[in-house]
């Protein structure tokens, strides 16, 4: 629990990293800075934030066997989103019922959630960018209830003391370097935004993504905090239907709606299934061995695809997989496939 003066602090970050780039086009909270960092603006006269936090971390059932599969972050598992929300929403329904106004924000934009969480004593920023809990490191989703009821603290809460110390750790094994300061992340070189963001998935970023489909956890995998939370608390199996990995070639094969009911919990850039294609096609390039007849049938067909972008891909991954014999004949209409097509020496 907290009071729902705006963040200032956070708002400026927003601000810095808008102006240097480091945004890259993000919208969520960087959209409107003015109405994420201040409750009043989704809730005039708000007076408290109630913050609430769910533990998502699972421990992984054995990868399949039978064809390349790729990652998922570990978050997008199954929606934690929607058991918070729901929570939320009691607290929200007590305040209502006794004549306040309450509005429950979760995966909303229209909040800075670390921001709230921080100032509500659940923890510290991380080096990582990641709000840190004691003895529960960073693997929580969180939201908030904003409400007008006067229930907040009357004396601000104690911050919670930085726990990271010294440690650099997550800095230093980021695969793209993406963390350019403690704190302080650049979205052009963040696998997770990448794999989010329109356009062609940049060249110099397709190896280190490896077989990642969604997400990247690398940062709260390499964290001493996640790690001693982990060993004191070992991770229950995860949720059935949980999708910890899935088949690259049968995501490369599926219709748009067949994906759609798949993954259309994530966010696609404005819905286009091809984006998904996109990183299938890269996990698919970083996949070895390559003398699989299925592998090379799915290279073939999207080599010869009417869209540019996916053709492109297809490029760069029989490319990579040394599938050269498979180029023959590529339909060259698009700059993006000439340069794959040179990058590649056809």
């Amino acid at each position: 629990m907290c009071d729902a003066r705006p963040f200032p602090e956070a708002r400026q970050a927003i601000e810095s990293r808008k102006e240097t780039g480091e945004s890259a086009g993000m919208q969520f909270t960087f959209r409107r800075p003015e109405r994420s960092t201040d409750p009043a603006v989704t809730l005039p006269g708000a007076r408290a934030l109630f913050v609430g936090a769910r533990h998502y971390l699972r421990a992984p059932p054995g990868a399949p066997d039978d064809g390349p599969t790729a990652r998922v972050a570990r978050y997008s598992w199954t929606d934690h989103y929607v058991p918070l929300r729901q929570a939320l929403g009691e607290v929200a329904a007590h305040l209502e019922a006794h004549g306040w106004r309450a509005r429950v924000l979760v995966d909303d934009n229209a909040l800075v959630d670390r921001a709230a969480a921080v100032r509500a004593g659940l923890g510290w920023y991380g080096k990582n960018a990641n709000v840190l809990l004691p003895d529960g490191g960073s693997w929580f989703v969180l939201g908030s209830v904003v409400t007008d009821a006067p229930i907040a603290p009357p004396r601000q809460v104690i911050p919670i003391a930085d726990g990271c110390g010294s440690c650099r750790r997550c800095l230093t094994d980021c695969p793209t370097g993406a963390l350019v300061e403690p704190g302080r992340l650049d979205a052009r070189r963040c696998l997770a935004w990448l794999l989010q963001a329109r356009g062609v998935f940049p060249a110099e970023f397709r190896e280190a993504l490896g077989d990642r489909l969604y997400g990247c956890d690398e940062c709260q995998e390499r964290c001493p905090v996640n790690r001693r939370a982990e060993r004191g608390s070992a991770p229950g199996p995860a949720e059935p239907r949980a999708q910890t990995r899935l088949e690259v070639l049968e995501i490369l094969d599926a219709s748009d709606a067949e994906l759609e009911q798949l993954v259309g919990r994530w966010y696609i850039p404005g819905r286009e299934m091809r984006y998904v294609r996109r990183n299938a096609l890269v996990v698919l390039g970083n996949t070895r061995p390559s003398d699989d007849p299925r592998v090379g049938a799915m290279l073939s067909r999207y080599l010869a695809h009417p869209d540019p972008l996916l053709r492109g891909h297809a490029v760069w991954a029989a490319g990579r997989l040394g599938r050269t014999d498979l180029m023959r004949g590529v339909v060259v209409d698009d700059d993006f496939v000439a340069e794959e097509l040179a990058r590649a020496g056809h």
